[in-house]
């Protein structure tokens, strides 16, 4: 295979001519600052403080949770790059790198070579702009950290399937028995065990004379290398081991690394792979596959109903715990019993009923009422709302959906952070535990994977997961265990998610992604997303009616959504009986008795519907008003404990006589008055129960009117989301950054002279008299110098000024490392000392 290097020497800083770095912090030193910016947008966490100078960059760069961080980050082809440079020798050459995972010439290679040989460049590239990896192309080190992550070790197998180095697994074996394994693999005796190493591992990278070894080879001992060579390399073996073993044993085929094990080395297993590193590359990320494709207005007009169906759910929701919703628990958040109960009113299932309770949550529109006896309720910000219209009341939910780590699908798992130390806890909606930080992530990546699509496709789920897994393979491992007894790992999980809730919410029509969601995810145009989306869908949402239907069997037809005022009215005259594209209230004695308890009379009553309705009120309904109404009130109930009382002594010597008011204890107190000593509101339902039409009535003898009180809690903000790190860095900042890092590094690298015995890379010190006289002289002369300066955090830090002044404990100076003029008291000096003399 033809594998002339390509010119990459523009990504490392090493141009032809040029020595090549000898550590991290030079190659950093050798970038530009869009190089620096690169890498500081990419590993956010390295600025977190911003480094002093390059050295502490490259330092920060190369500690475990930062390389973890950035490993995690990095797309299964990259990762396979970095390794197989961990298991390459150190350092390496391009040209190994590219024979590691393509393989050799004619080897049935996981992969087309040619695919390999163009992505590599690439996935280099990357490793090189994240500190992965420095150096160039004749010289490629892997950073240390992510080597010692990477390679094989006995307690960490290495996710290539190769064990240790012929060297690294004879460094504790005798001479005597090294000589021995050479001499039996036909291999002239040495003098030493180093050369006695060197001549096995160079047998066993010949693919010539290895190939000739190994047809020597029984055909049981190539079974047993046949197992161990894709991994894992480590075997059993017994006292006294089979023959075949013991042919393997004498030529270092196989390798002692404790008492009863043994090991494939790396070299004889590249060999027999074909020198291919992986089982299966993945040079190139799976596509993402279409199941079915619509048209775009009939995938808009979908999106559109979902989004108006959204708007329905979650303020029916909010009407339900109007007047103060469930208790919330100890620990916090929402029982079972109660989301069960809120999924009913819903008609809805649980999990469904857990993302809108928690989608209002995360908008603000409901939270604790902080009382003694704690109660969900809307806030003030749900007033606000509703006043909005509707598509911008969708964009306000779809806005705070996206970026929240809350993740509602958990709601009714366990917890696997309390499975560690307990029984683990079930998740409960509202309540803790539920912020998943890589859920925005995942969740935007869903999207723009179907805004990547043919417009009005919807995606294959399964390929859609594939090229996350590709994307973040390691992401993908480390979540896999979130929740015990789920096969499958949170990503996918979030994902799945994700396009079940992108549907609810109108952001997909059919699956696929509307012309308002696509907006969404459009940070780039002129327009705000939200601005444009609301553009988008306003058209397509229903004009609210201001008229139903009514007909003969006491129900009335919403052949669209209604109007705010006239939908509320409705509510409290009739209960719902079906809903869908159409809503069917059916009118009942009781729920008439509702509007007359609120206020109404007969006669609000039958204008109402006249004023609304496209038909005729039906003769049934006009009845059923008026009877209702006549009966209303005719018995009043009041606090004595509670009495009635009523014009009519007959009805209330037939209340007595009823053998179901027996529970009421009632007692005749004059020929118009029973007292009981129920309280009013039992001895009110008791006596509605048994037929009958009371009505509460004030202490002055009027009738009480009842209308629904809303709850509502003090002001509250939304909870904010749990970041999964530090938020990456605008441009502004990676140019302060970047600035700051090169001014700190030419203070830290800028020749200057020594006090005898002054340890290199130490602070200046000097006294205080010393400081003040070099500095005067340096206003003199114009002169730069070198200073160490602690602040008043007692940060300590070294710079390169120019003074200008000197007075009043203060120096004033043009600071290099600032690059602009800054004033230092000079008792936070440490010392100065005069630069080199340029040669």
């Amino acid at each position: 295979m033809s594998t002339h290097e390509p010119d990459r020497a523009a990504e490392d800083g090493s141009g032809a001519g040029s020595s090549a770095p000898r550590s991290l912090a030079e190659a950093l030193r050798a970038r530009d600052d869009a190089s620096l910016g690169a890498l500081l947008r990419a590993r956010p966490d390295l600025l977190n403080p911003v480094p002093g100078d390059l050295t502490q960059l490259a330092t920060r760069a190369g500690t475990r949770a930062s390389v973890i961080r950035a490993l995690e980050h990095l797309d299964r082809f990259t990762l396979q790059t970095a390794q197989a440079l961990a298991v390459a020798p150190d350092p390496t050459t391009y040209d190994t790198l590219l024979a590691l995972l393509a393989g050799d010439e004619g080897s049935d290679a996981g992969a087309d070579a040619r695919t390999v040989f163009t992505a590599l460049p690439h996935a280099v590239a990357t490793l090189r702009e994240q500190a992965l990896l420095w150096g160039p192309d004749g010289q490629l080190r892997l950073v240390r950290t992510a080597r010692e992550l990477l390679a094989p070790a006995p307690q960490r197998p290495s996710p290539t399937g190769l064990g240790p180095t012929v060297a690294e697994t004879t460094a504790g074996m005798s001479p005597g028995r090294l000589q021995e394994i050479v001499t039996a693999a036909g291999l002239p005796s040495t003098h030493d065990p180093v050369s006695a190493v060197a001549s096995l591992t160079a047998l066993f990278t010949d693919r010539s004379r290895m190939s000739a070894l190994l047809d020597e080879a029984p055909a049981d001992a190539v079974e047993v290398l046949s197992r161990l060579v894709w991994g894992p390399p480590f075997g059993q073996v017994t006292a006294e081991p089979a023959a075949h073993l013991r042919w393997l044993l004498d030529r270092g085929l196989l390798l002692p690394t404790a008492p009863g094990t043994v090991v494939l080395p790396r070299e004889a297993a590249l060999h027999l792979r074909g020198g291919r590193a992986h089982r299966a590359l993945e040079p190139v990320p799976p596509a993402v596959a279409p199941a079915a494709t619509h048209r775009v207005a009939v995938v808009n007009a979908t999106a559109a109903g979902q989004a108006y169906t959204a708007l329905a759910t979650v303020e029916e929701l909010l009407k339900d715990w109007d007047e103060g919703g469930p208790a919330v628990l100890r620990a916090g958040g929402l029982s079972m019993r109660d989301l069960k109960r809120t999924a009913a009113a819903l008609d809805t299932t649980e999990p469904l009923a857990a993302f809108w309770v928690e989608l209002a949550y995360a908008a603000g529109l409901i939270a604790p009422d902080g009382e003694a006896d704690e109660q969900y309720a809307a806030t003030p910000a749900y007033d606000t709302w509703l006043e909005l219209p509707a598509a911008e009341r969708w964009a306000r939910l779809v806005a705070v959906w996206l970026p929240a780590t809350r993740t509602a699908g958990l709601v009714a798992g366990r917890d696997g952070a309390a499975a560690v130390s307990s029984a683990g806890r079930t998740l409960s909606a509202l309540g803790p535990h539920l912020d998943r930080s890589a859920a925005p992530e995942v969740r935007r990546r869903v999207l723009a994977l179907l805004a990547g699509l043919p417009e009005g496709a919807s995606p294959d789920p399964e390929t859609l997961l594939a090229r996350l897994r590709w994307e973040r393979p390691l992401r993908t491992a480390a979540t896999s265990s979130d929740d015990a007894g789920d096969p499958e790992d949170l990503r996918a999980r979030i994902a799945r998610w994700t396009l079940t809730e992108a549907e609810l919410l109108g952001v997909t029509g059919r699956g696929a992604l509307s012309e308002h969601g696509r907006a969404l995810l459009d940070d780039g145009a002129q327009t705000p997303a939200e601005a444009a989306a609301v553009t988008l869908l306003a058209p397509l949402l229903p004009e609210p009616l201001n008229h139903v239907l009514l007909q003969a069997d006491l129900t009335a037809v919403a052949p669209g959504p209604l109007e705010r005022p006239l939908a509320e009215a409705l509510s409290v005259l009739a209960d719902v009986e079906s809903k869908g594209g159409a809503t069917v209230y059916r009118f009942t004695p009781g729920s008439v008795r509702r509007a007359l308890d609120a206020g109404r009379t007969a006669s609000d009553l039958h204008d109402f519907l006249t004023t609304h309705s496209r038909t005729p009120v039906p003769q049934p309904l006009a009845y059923l008003i008026d009877d209702v109404a006549r009966k209303h009130g005719h018995l009043r109930i009041g606090a004595a404990s509670a009495y009635v009382r009523c014009d009519d002594d007959v009805l209330l010597g037939e209340i007595l006589a009823d053998k179901r008011s027996a529970a009421l204890r009632l007692r005749r107190l004059a020929p118009t008055v029973l007292a009981s000593q129920a309280d009013p509101s039992a001895l009110l339902e008791g006596l509605r129960q048994m037929g009958f039409a009371p009505a509460a009535e004030t202490p002055e003898g009027d009738v009480l009117i009842t209308r629904a009180h809303a709850r509502r809690t003090p002001p509250r903000s939304a909870p904010e989301p749990v970041p999964e790190g530090p938020p990456v860095p605008d441009g502004t900042l990676l140019t302060a950054a970047v600035r700051a890092i090169r001014a700190g590094d030419l203070a830290s690298t800028t020749p200057r002279k020594h006090a005898p015995g002054e340890q290199s890379g130490a602070l200046p010190r000097t006294s205080a008299a010393d400081t003040l006289a070099t500095m005067q002289a340096a206003v003199l002369t114009g002169e730069a110098v070198w200073i160490g300066y602690v602040n008043a955090e007692g940060s300590a830090s070294q710079r390169v000024i120019a003074p200008i002044r000197v007075e009043g404990g203060f120096v004033t100076a043009y600071d290099h490392t600032a690059d602009e003029v800054r004033t230092y008291p000079l008792h936070r000096v440490t010392g100065v000392a005069e630069l080199e003399d340029e040669a």
